[in-house]
């Protein structure tokens, strides 16, 4: 009978369970922004930057820089609270196709970091447990080489399973993720006072110092940068990738419990990506004062190599913490990359199987189908196969909010009396903000000569991906007519 009326409470709210909170889109969204970069790239943020102040400086600036992106989801997330909203707004706004459009790169962009995310796990359990005295075993038997990268059978059974058991809580509805995602951001938190910890125990603010210098990382690159202007600035053409993945908060609206607070759910966007950009600040003054950073940077994985000659139990809690956390930004962009496909498939621009949802669990099935085969390759692919997607996936995820900013900015004039219960702080110049913050990240990545220029081979996969969709699209409207 229990389970009977969950069915019939399902199909009242259209196909979706309505059972999230605040806190769990809070969770959601800051699990998907924080993943294991904290730990495994800070390093390389300081190399950079020119130093830990300069890396700080750029991830507060990053933060501040999407905020005002952030608002804008909040706004029409407010208003049309369903599932895949991003493709409702651009429609409404701007057509069938450039919604398509947006959909299809939000996709790709998000979508992709579910096999990105169990790479970083087999990558973690291979070359950071399979180096401890004892578990060598990890690495005895190699699968194969794959673009320099080596392929390990244990850790990548291993990462399957991480894999399997996200996809499974995946498929038994938003309620058991979020679950899930409540205990990742606590982990995360806890990775972060365990730093704080070692910093104000064992480190000096002196080690921070001077602000600003060119120095060698562990693969001996130098900073580029030859002030700190500079290097202020080529760290933060990098952080929109560490920010993404507040757009996975309302995707998954629909979902929300009865009763929800429509005003502070648009806070919520903004609030996930402040207190993202301070954990991120946390993380790098803590790592880069627990000893002189000129030396930290020295080391491959430097935030776990300190640890380790401090203290070997604080190295094996910061591990297990590192290796949990692609499991965050995995839950998050699995469940997001569903509600966009399950939107498109609402629509029509995709074929209707995508529209259907279990009658039980309220998640999209196909969608869910799609995602688990594209996440569960991931480990198979090695460390170095996915390395020209980060920058794809950011232009993919930036395009896409810039889409949103400007369909709010339309939706302004032609739908005036629309119920808001949010607001853009600001009004139009707020998102006019929005819009220009968008334009300025884009220009990072597609104007030549940018540091964070996109090359031939991501460029490739954007076509191409663009190709697959449009041929997508004309077969669902061929199968139609």
């Amino acid at each position: 009978m229990a389970d009977k009326n969950a069915e019939v409470a399902v199909e009242d709210n259209g196909g979706m369970k309505k059972t999230l909170s605040l806190w769990n889109f809070f969770t959601i969204g800051f699990g998907a922004i924080i993943g294991t970069g904290w730990v495994l790239q800070v390093g390389d943020w300081m190399v950079v930057g020119g130093g830990p102040v300069p890396a700080m400086i750029a991830f507060l600036l990053g933060a501040i820089f999407l905020v005002p992106v952030g608002a804008v989801f909040g706004e029409l997330t407010a208003a049309i609270p369903i599932s895949g909203g991003i493709v409702e707004y651009v429609d409404r706004s701007f057509g069938r196709t450039l919604s398509y459009i947006t959909g299809w790169l939000l996709a790709l962009g998000n979508g992709i970091l579910c096999p990105w995310e169990a790479i970083a796990i087999s990558t973690l359990v291979s070359e950071m447990f399979g180096s401890l005295p004892g578990l060598e075993w990890l690495r005895a038997v190699k699968l194969y080489t794959i673009l320099g990268a080596d392929v390990y059978l244990f850790p990548t059974l291993i990462a399957l399973g991480f894999a399997v058991y996200v996809i499974f809580l995946n498929f038994r509805g938003a309620s058991s993720a979020a679950k899930l995602q409540a205990f990742l951001t606590k982990a995360l938190l806890c990775g972060m006072l365990l730093a704080m910890g070692v910093s104000l125990f064992t480190g000096s603010p002196d080690n921070a110092m001077p602000v600003f210098s060119q120095v060698a990382g562990a693969g001996g690159g130098k900073a580029e940068s030859t002030s700190l202007f500079a290097g202020i600035v080529s760290v933060l053409v990098l952080t929109p990738f560490f920010y993404a993945g507040f757009d996975t908060i309302p995707q998954q609206a629909e979902e929300a419990a009865e009763g929800l607070n429509w005003n502070k759910f648009g806070k919520i966007i903004s609030l996930a990506l402040l207190a993202a950009g301070g954990f991120y600040m946390v993380c790098i003054y803590s790592f880069g004062t627990i000893l002189d950073w000129h030396e930290f940077v020295k080391s491959p994985v430097p935030a776990l190599a300190c640890l380790k000659g401090i203290n070997m139990l604080l190295y094996l809690a910061m591990l297990v913490i590192a290796t949990l956390g692609p499991m965050g930004p995995m839950n998050s962009f699995y469940g997001a990359t569903s509600r966009i496909m399950l939107a498109m498939g609402r629509k029509g621009q995709l074929p209707e199987k995508f529209a259907e949802v279990d009658p039980k669990s309220g998640a999209p099935k196909l969608a869910c189908v799609v995602l688990g085969v594209i996440t569960v390759v991931g480990p198979f692919l090695g460390k170095n196969m996915l390395i020209p997607l980060t920058n794809v996936s950011a232009l993919a995820f930036i395009f896409s909010c810039g889409m949103v900013a400007l369909a709010c900015l339309r939706m302004r004039f032609t739908e005036p009396d629309l119920p808001r219960p949010y607001e853009v702080p600001g009004g139009k110049f707020g998102i006019g903000l929005a819009i220009a913050a968008c334009a300025i990240i884009i220009g990072l990545l597609v104007i030549p000569f940018s540091p964070a220029s996109l090359n031939m081979v991501e460029w490739s996969i954007v076509i191409g991906w663009l190709a697959i969709g449009l041929a997508l699209m004309a077969f669902t409207n061929s199968r139609k007519k």
